[in-house]
């Protein structure tokens, strides 16, 4: 190491308390973090790109400093979703300090493992304090039946109203509405359980979209049900 000649004749002083760096709650325990092997947890974030036309939800499970789970969610922009799929194979077995400085195909993907290096590394992670954290496959458990991702799709215009296209129960199919023309209701279909009965259970399709179709609010009141993508 090289000193500049200032340095070089300076007094030495000694260095009083040196209590190293303050714990973090990491899955039931305080650990002094001091090496990216200390950090451990499962925590989930969010990105986007710099034209800010798509963003990233991010969910990895961390184990002894390692990435041994990830999710990854992209919504907005059609080439996210091949970024997604190739930083998938990317992310896991690598250090979150490899993750951090590593291209993951996409802006939206990357800036969610900054977001996501940050609050893992303050202890700010969704299983701070849960007792030996969360086991490996609890990234699927935001998924829901079916494995798909929770997505929320409404489109509205001035002069005709609002549109609801996709809820958390799925896809939906038809929206109620009252004799004001206010929507009261909607039908959908759980397109995760429904794929899930015809691919594995070998289900009619016809039957299989009966048997997962349902409805929420007053639809069955309706006055006037309308396809909310064409009508």
């Amino acid at each position: 190491m090289q000193y500049s000649h200032e340095v070089d004749h300076m007094e030495c002083v000694k260095k009083g308390p040196n209590h190293g760096p303050a714990p973090i709650p990491q899955e039931g325990k305080w650990i002094q973090a001091k090496e990216i092997k200390d950090i451990s947890g499962l925590t989930h974030g969010v990105g986007w790109c710099a034209p800010q036309q798509g963003a990233c939800k991010l969910t990895l499970n961390i184990k002894d400093g390692i990435i041994r789970e990830a999710l990854i969610e992209t919504i907005g922009c059609s080439g996210m979703t091949h970024s997604a799929a190739m930083a998938a194979e990317i992310l896991t077995g690598k250090t979150i300090l490899e993750a951090l400085n590593t291209d993951l195909v996409c802006d939206a993907i990357n800036t969610a493992m900054r977001e996501l290096f940050l609050q893992i590394a303050y202890g700010r992670s969704q299983s701070a304090f849960s007792e030996d954290g969360l086991p490996i496959g609890a990234g699927l458990e935001d998924l829901g039946k079916g494995l798909r991702s929770q997505i929320g799709t409404m489109y509205s215009t001035e002069s005709k109203g609002v549109r609801y296209l996709e809820m958390a129960e799925g896809y939906v199919t038809r929206i109620g509405l009252d004799e004001d023309g206010e929507v009261i209701g909607y039908e959908f279909v759980r397109m995760g359980q429904m794929m899930e009965q015809i691919t594995v259970k070998g289900v009619d399709p016809t039957e299989a979209y009966k048997k997962c179709l349902g409805s929420y609010g007053r639809f069955n009141e309706a006055v006037k049900k309308i396809n909310p993508r064409i009508q």
